[in-house]
């Protein structure tokens, strides 16, 4: 006789809340399940309550169903912020993962000088953001940027940099790439650390190359760490502000900068705000989602 699905789910219920002592720990968890329900999980539930009313300062408004976000998705504004996000995203996030894979790699390796090369490659990562992204506007300025004067050298532009969305969407990159690529290398690094070094010592004994023991070995092993690395940079870029309004002069549109522009008092804008703030939130839900489903379910098949 087989067990529906129902009786498992109270099977598992009984034998989980059926001892006292796991009762007691979940007892003990309690206010702090409280607590973070109120703090984090208020706010938010607050915010898409609010997005189906046509909020003002102090005053909840009517309630207009979906019409919040149908004014965000015809809001030009916010469709350039949509696609400067997900192309910061997507090619952000992809060099930093080939670069830093690359990185952890070759430091992983025993050299001389190993430990201060290591402290030398996060250096760009201790920068907070704001410093980075004034530093390298500094250096695509018109009149005295080292990149606008070599990149007009070479032919490669030929208008100002800060001036071009497009470049200087480009720009935002190079400079997120630069600054976090640290990051994803010493995540991947961590990874790199806990392979057995017996797995590659036996592969070359039975004569496998350097590329059939990174793809049979070293990728699959890794992986967990690569999930990890990238659902942490995904998220973090996906939600990017600082660099933009910093490195743009306020110019370089991304959802984050939308929904502060809506929101703020000078706007009045709070219901097409508010609705585009409950987009990013359940858009990062899904994207991480994504990753812990579906990459995470690959990884722990091939386990």
């Amino acid at each position: 006789m087989t067990t529906t699905p129902t009786r498992k789910k109270r099977g598992t219920l009984r034998a989980e809340f059926g001892s006292p002592e796991r009762r007691t720990a979940y007892y003990m968890i309690l206010p702090a399940l409280l607590i973070i329900l109120i703090v984090a999980f208020y706010p938010i539930g607050y915010s898409i309550y609010l997005s189906f009313f046509k909020a003002t300062i102090g005053n909840t408004g009517n309630f207009v169903g979906l019409q919040n976000y149908a004014d965000m998705l015809t809001n030009s504004n916010f469709r350039t912020g949509l696609s400067n996000t997900i192309i910061f995203t997507v090619v952000s996030v992809f060099f930093e993962f080939v670069i830093g894979l690359a990185i952890a790699l070759a430091i992983n390796r025993a050299f001389r000088g190993r430990g201060l090369v290591r402290a030398a490659i996060l250096v760009p990562w201790a920068f907070p953001t704001v410093i980075s992204a004034v530093m390298w506007r500094l250096m695509f300025q018109d009149q005295i940027g080292i990149i606008q004067y070599v990149a007009s050298a070479l032919g490669v532009v030929s208008e100002p940099i800060l001036a071009d969305p497009t470049l200087l969407l480009l720009g935002a990159i190079l400079v997120d790439v630069w600054k976090t690529t640290p990051f994803m290398a010493l995540l991947l690094l961590a990874g790199l650390q806990t392979i057995p070094g017996d797995v590659y010592e036996a592969a070359r004994v039975d004569g496998a190359s350097v590329v059939q023991r990174f793809f049979r070995i070293t990728l699959p092993l890794l992986k967990p760490a690569i999930l990890v690395a990238l659902l942490f940079r995904t998220l973090d870029a996906f939600r990017i502000y600082d660099l933009f309004w910093v490195m743009s002069s306020r110019e370089l549109e991304s959802l984050s900068t939308f929904v502060y522009k809506a929101v703020r008092v000078s706007q009045l804008n709070f219901s097409v705000g508010n609705a585009a703030a409950v987009f990013i939130f359940v858009t990062a839900f899904l994207i991480a989602m994504f990753f812990i489903k579906v990459l995470g379910m690959q990884t722990s098949t091939e386990e």
